[in-house]
C-alpha cells in the first residue's frame, strides 16, 4: 500500500497511528463521508477500516464511488461476508506480488 504513505505524517506511514491519520485525509479525498467512515470504523475496527481505505486508494481508478463501496462493505463485514485479507491479497497480486510456494 504505497500510495497511502504519501498522506501520513511527514509523508510516511510507520505505525497504525500514522495509517489512521492518513486514512482520514484519504477518506476525504475519495469522497467518503465522515459518517460512512465512522460506521466502517465501528463495525470493522479503526485499523481495518483504515487499511480498507488504503486498499481503495490503490484501486481508486477502478472504483466508481468510494463512499458507496465502503457503505456496501460495512454491513457485509458485520455479517461476516467481507474480510480485509482477501482484499489485501488481491491488491498484492494486482501489483505483481507472487505468492511463494513452500517446497
Amino acid at each position: 500500500m504505497r500510495e497511502i504513505a504519501d498522506y501520513g505524517p511527514d509523508g510516511t506511514v510507520t505505525s497504525w497511528r500514522d495509517l489512521l491519520s492518513a486514512a482520514v485525509v484519504v477518506r476525504s479525498m475519495l469522497g467518503i463521508s465522515p459518517p460512512a467512515y465512522q460506521d466502517a470504523c465501528d463495525v470493522m475496527g479503526a485499523e481495518n477500516a483504515a487499511a480498507t481505505v488504503a486498499c481503495m486508494l490503490e484501486r481508486a481508478n477502478f472504483i466508481n464511488s468510494s463512499g458507496d463501496y465502503l457503505r456496501d462493505l460495512t454491513p457485509r463485514s458485520e455479517r461476516g461476508e467481507f474480510s480485509l485479507g482477501p482484499m489485501v491479497m488481491a491488491l498484492l497480486k494486482a501489483n505483481g506480488y507472487e505468492e511463494r510456494k513452500a517446497g
